[in-house]
């Protein structure tokens, strides 16, 4: 999701890149409407509502044509901070549980082979992209890296963008209410999200703070893709496994980096003439369809030869953002450090395999 402040910026973060070439919008008004968005979804009790809520009506204003946006260099801040937070859902018995998971993560890559393909022919006949679009807009997962390397391969970095917002948007909207409908989910009473106490010890505070600027700053130096958020989940994840401290940030202070993160990515929209968000959208929403689809046949077919439920498996292969997949399955309860581990693996299968993978075809003469 994936990559620090500029190239690096992560999958799930909202970019400047949709805005560049126009005056920077409001973020105030932006953080604003978010705040709001996210208040008026946790009063109704729906699910995930402080980034939810703030995606929804950030978005709703872009669409309209408010100019706001989000600085990327506050996304990074609490992008490490929602690291932290899903690092610390990591537990000592973990290590009994990883080499359970050696069927799912193969299966995970099968599944981004067959949707990729599944959705690259779905772009071309449906909304009559180029070749070199239509593959990049449809891997799902490394959304700077296929606009980047999509733009070198003469593929419209714009509609790569634009679609790759719009599958974060959708299958983040679309799970929680579907699991809400289908298993026996009912969002956590109270206004904010599970979290720590803001009076924990100093030590604590100084474990945690760490665990973002060290894990941040060694995951860019290693080049490792969305590297805000994964550098402190791992060293999160790592110090709360060894049993170092069993911390985990505020609640109040998670609301807010999940506002920042929701209004980021509404913000994406902002700037983009509503013909061209309606269409990318309208056809987004097959591709999103076709991956969530897939999605649920590989959870069923999975949950026969493993001990994992079918929908922690639709959470773990949904290319939903890792970030944001991540805090679905903790607002539901289910398996985050599972959930988590996945998407890594999918954006790393992505971020290395799809460029290899197109440039190999071009020369062969199949693109």
């Amino acid at each position: 999701m994936t990559d620090t402040a500029d190239q690096q910026r992560p999958e799930n973060a909202g970019g400047d890149r949709m805005t560049a070439g126009r005056p920077k919008g409001s973020m105030a008004l932006a953080l604003a409407l978010g705040t709001a968005g996210g208040l008026l979804f946790a009063w109704a009790k729906l699910p995930l509502p402080w980034m939810m809520g703030a995606m929804v009506a950030t978005t709703i204003a872009s669409v309209a044509g408010a100019n706001i946006r989000v600085d990327y260099r506050l996304r990074t801040v609490m992008i490490a901070i929602l690291g932290i937070m899903l690092g610390s859902a990591f537990q000592p018995s973990l290590i009994d549980r990883i080499g359970e998971w050696t069927i799912t993560i193969a299966g995970l890559l099968v599944y981004a082979i067959v949707a990729g393909s599944l959705c690259t022919w779905y772009f071309r006949k449906a909304a009559g992209y180029d070749a070199v679009t239509s593959y990049f807009a449809s891997s799902p997962g490394g959304l700077n890296e296929m606009v980047i390397v999509g733009r070198e391969m003469g593929g419209d970095d714009r509609i790569i963008a634009l679609t790759h917002s719009a599958r974060i948007l959708l299958v983040v909207m679309t799970l929680p209410f579907l699991f809400q409908l289908f298993t026996d989910y009912t969002p956590a009473a109270g206004l904010l999200p599970r979290g720590g106490s803001i009076d924990m010890p100093l030590l604590d505070w100084a474990i945690l703070a760490g665990c973002g600027v060290v894990g941040a700053i060694v995951a860019k130096r290693l080049r490792i893709p969305a590297a805000v958020l994964i550098g402190p989940m791992l060293l999160s994840a790592g110090i709360h496994v060894a049993g170092v401290t069993q911390a985990t940030p505020p609640s109040l202070l998670v609301a807010i980096a999940q506002v920042v993160m929701g209004t980021g990515i509404g913000c994406r929209f902002a700037g983009t003439a509503v013909r061209d968000i309606v269409k990318v959208v309208g056809v987004s929403i097959g591709s999103t369809v076709i991956l969530l689809v897939l999605g649920v046949l590989f959870g069923f077919a999975l949950q026969q030869i493993t001990d994992v439920p079918w929908f922690v498996l639709v959470l773990a292969y949904a290319p939903g953002g890792l970030a944001e997949m991540s805090l679905v399955a903790l607002a539901l309860g289910r398996d985050v450090a599972f959930v988590a581990t996945h998407h890594i693996f999918r954006i790393g299968f992505i971020v290395i395999l799809a460029p290899l993978a197109f440039r190999i075809m071009r020369r062969t003469g199949r693109v």
